[in-house]
């Protein structure tokens, strides 16, 4: 992302302040954090931090990555007294740290590179949790990018080689969102 990236974001939260509202955290986050090995997490593209605060709240210490400087102080109001650390952080670029995560959370944002070079910031054992769009005939939002939007099974082929997959799904996204598009979501052990 750019500069211009992080002005378009800034402006998205701004004109639709509805997108820092609390919301509930992913239902495969839900089911399977517990399997973590550790209580170390990153949310890569935190957004409004729904991931993040339902993480801390489980006791977990978590890195909130985002661009939007709007949404990280949004959630830094929020997060005030958990053990969360807000970065702001140009995901195009961006690479964890290696080998200190026992979760990686990443929704609503496709960075294929960023998902090969967030993998190595897994400790053996880890999760990583991605939901994100893909393409659909039925998806409302017609404007999209493809190169933002899964082709069908392919976070299927993205884990196929380092990970175990533990669930995938193909499901309609969360009836809060502005537009009804179709989503794949996986939940993946490193090996």
């Amino acid at each position: 992302m750019s500069e211009h990236d992080r002005t378009k974001w800034n402006r998205k939260y701004h004109e639709k302040p509805t997108l820092l509202e609390d919301r509930p955290p992913s239902r495969l986050l839900e089911t399977f954090y517990r399997q973590a090995p550790g209580d170390r997490a990153i949310d890569l593209a935190c957004g409004s931090g729904r991931h993040t605060l339902f993480l801390a709240k489980n006791g977990f210490k978590v890195d909130a990555a985002d661009i939007s400087s709007l949404a990280l102080a949004a959630l830094g109001k929020k997060s005030d007294s958990l053990d969360v650390t807000l970065m702001e952080v140009d995901l195009d670029h961006f690479t964890p740290q290696e080998g200190i995560y026992d979760l990686v959370i990443k929704s609503n944002y496709l960075d294929r590179p960023l998902i090969k070079r967030t993998a190595d910031s897994l400790k053996p054992g880890a999760l990583f949790i991605v939901e994100t769009y893909m393409t659909h005939p039925e998806n409302e939002k017609e404007d999209s990018n493809p190169d933002f939007l899964l082709q069908p099974n392919e976070l299927k082929e993205i884990f196929a080689e380092d990970f175990e997959i533990l669930a995938y799904e193909e499901f309609w996204n969360e009836p809060y969102e502005l537009y009804k598009m179709r989503k794949q979501g996986i939940v993946a052990r490193k090996r």
